[in-house]
């Protein structure tokens, strides 16, 4: 069996450097201690070892596809839905009332991380289940709670997310598909939605579509939306009949293959029922929790796929023999049996980015969960900071490892060099598979008009306030080891810099310029994103340099030298590019307003 993810790297992440165990003092996390939540990883380490692992390539060979008016998967879909069901982990954070494990966001996150490092085809079927169900526990009545979500965190029936349409795109604003009221309190719906992931196929018994859509006569935009439960087959007299959901076919993609992305069309015979979840007209505000929830799985998703690049390509390098390192007189002894390809500087550079990218954004990951976690139990001021610090990350988290987990699987597929781009080696699958994340649930650009546009502004910048103080005080931390002195120093040169862009950035909102203040925030994002990784990294030095002061052997001296080896690594080939990032942001040239004249052509 391949390795494709570290579990002493994940265990150091969350007990070492984000403190999990500081949850279980909650009443709300009591039930668990840091033993059962091993237990609970190791369990899924052990299904992602024994049924997702094995089919992630035939799922490449052999993807989803429509035929005869279904769509077909690969039969471990149908396997990991019923296992999943019954480890629980499809609904593990939701309270225990509700058929969930309650359990803290981190493990939950952790879960799903190594699933999707095994597979990432499957989990998403699984993922998107839970995201379903968690909207109707958190918005539905009673009868919506007891008819749909047991069979849901059960495996039995699917879920999805229904948002996009052949006409609006992102723009959610312009979607058409309208809900028509019935006398007994249902919608008739009718419509069609787009690029459905995991929307069919014949190994769940039903499909659980959670459905944007316009109640005839209400308001243009945003506000007139509303949120519906609109089954593929919809309980009647203790039987399942057809809902008029019909699957009109399935997109094919270059990576993911064994993920299916279904076209949609509801009411098509004008015979498609919807129940209505919460109140009208707040149905984007609703599916938002979803799509927040789901930003930060595809940040996580993007994390187990460079996981597993960075596995794979550090096998290799350990064990293809090429060429011979060079003298200090800058000559080689062709004699001398050839070196493994590890030890050349440029291959130990491009594992080394991708060591830094992928657990400094896993690391991002976890922080993030365990805000929401903490937003959760907590009260008053304390739950203003964690709701506000929540909102700031969600984009960052989503994105950074969007992108920058991309370039490291990149420089995977180069480390084999010409085998790299072959399909006898795995490396170009994971470079096609890692692509889509930066355009799902919102791309890169959305991801940094929101960072930019609203976290940052939002309560007159008090998210920022409390992220600097969080900051700070690891800074502080890290200052008690000369080792890290300089890098602490570093951090708070960057930090400094974020506050000196914005300063030059904030005067164009404040008047009225918007598109100008925001021409740029996809730079913004990435000078951002690169600061709170580079946070990331002195946390993570700090906990292992600590762990080597006081000679805790929980993991190996090498293991712990190798995060402050990567701290440094990170720093200088990473955190100094925010420099120039900052230069680009505050020039007064303007280049990419439309203007009069256009000047593309």
């Amino acid at each position: 069996m391949a390795e494709y993810v570290n579990m002493d790297t994940l265990r150091f992440q969350l007990y070492q450097v984000h403190d999990m165990p500081q949850l279980f003092q909650y009443a709300r996390y009591a039930e668990y201690d840091k033993d059962a939540v091993d237990i609970f990883l190791d369990s899924i380490k052990d299904f992602s070892d024994q049924d997702l692992y094995p089919s992630f390539r035939e799922m490449d060979e052999a993807p989803a596809h429509f035929k005869d008016g279904k769509i077909v998967v690969h039969p471990a879909v149908g396997e990991a839905m019923k296992k999943g069901g019954e480890l629980g982990v499809i609904g593990a954070s939701y309270d225990m009332q509700a058929g969930g494990l309650q359990l803290p966001g981190m493990a939950f996150h952790a879960a799903y991380y190594i699933m999707e490092a095994a597979n990432n085809n499957i989990p998403g079927y699984l993922g998107l289940t839970a995201g379903a169900a968690h909207l109707i526990i958190a918005f539905g009545n009673e009868w919506l709670n007891e008819t749909f979500v047991g069979k849901m965190l059960g495996g039995q029936w699917g879920g999805t997310m229904c948002l996009t349409e052949p006409q609006a795109g992102s723009s959610l604003s312009d979607i058409t598909t309208t809900a028509y009221p019935q006398e007994d309190g249902t919608y008739r719906i009718k419509g069609q939605k787009i690029f459905i992931s995991g929307g069919d196929h014949e190994h769940n018994d039903n499909f659980v579509h959670l459905v944007l859509a316009r109640i005839e006569g209400a308001p243009a935009g945003t506000k007139g939306i509303s949120l519906f439960v609109v089954p593929k087959k919809r309980p009647e007299a203790g039987n399942l009949v057809p809902n008029d959901v019909i699957t009109a076919g399935d997109y094919q993609k270059m990576g993911q293959k064994g993920y299916c992305t279904t076209h949609l069309v509801f009411g098509e015979n004008e015979g498609s029922t919807g129940w209505l979840v919460g109140e009208p007209h707040k149905g984007l505000k609703y599916m938002f929790q979803m799509m927040n929830e789901a930003r930060i799985a595809v940040g996580r998703g993007a994390v187990s796929i460079a996981s597993a690049a960075y596995h794979a390509s550090l096998q290799y390098a350990q064990e293809r023999p090429q060429g011979r390192r060079l003298k200090n007189d800058g000559t080689k002894d062709v004699s001398e049996e050839q070196t493994l390809i590890i030890n050349h500087p440029d291959v130990r550079r491009m594992l080394l980015l991708q060591k830094a990218i992928y657990e400094g954004a896993l690391s991002v990951v976890n922080q993030t969960a365990l805000y929401h976690d903490l937003e959760m139990v907590s009260e008053g001021e304390d739950h203003e900071k964690y709701y506000l610090l929540l909102e700031l990350l969600t984009p960052i988290a989503k994105t950074y490892p969007s992108e920058k987990c991309r370039e490291a699987v990149d420089n995977g597929l180069q480390v084999l060099g010409g085998y790299g781009f072959c399909t006898d080696f795995v490396l170009q699958q994971y470079l096609r598979d890692i692509r889509i994340m930066s355009i799902y649930e919102g791309t890169t650009g959305i991801q940094s008009q929101d960072l930019l546009g609203r976290k940052v502004t939002m309560q007159k910048g008090k998210a920022l306030e409390y992220l600097a103080a969080e900051v700070q005080k690891d800074m502080e931390a890290a200052l008690t080891y000369d080792e890290l002195k300089p890098y602490a120093g570093m951090l708070g040169q960057k930090l400094q810099l974020v506050q000196k862009v914005l300063g030059k950035l904030m005067p164009y909102a404040m008047k009225g310029q918007y598109e100008r203040y925001l021409s740029d925030a996809t730079l913004f994002m990435q000078m951002m994103s690169t600061v709170v990784v580079g946070w990331q990294w002195l946390k993570m030095a700090t906990a292992a340099k600590q762990a080597l002061v006081t000679g805790d052997d929980t993991y190996t001296t090498a293991f712990y030298e190798s995060k402050v080896h990567t701290l440094k690594f990170f720093y200088k080939y990473e955190l100094a590019k925010v420099d120039s990032l900052a230069q680009i942001l505050m020039d007064e040239a303007v280049l990419t307003i439309l203007e009069e004249k256009e000047l593309i052509c």
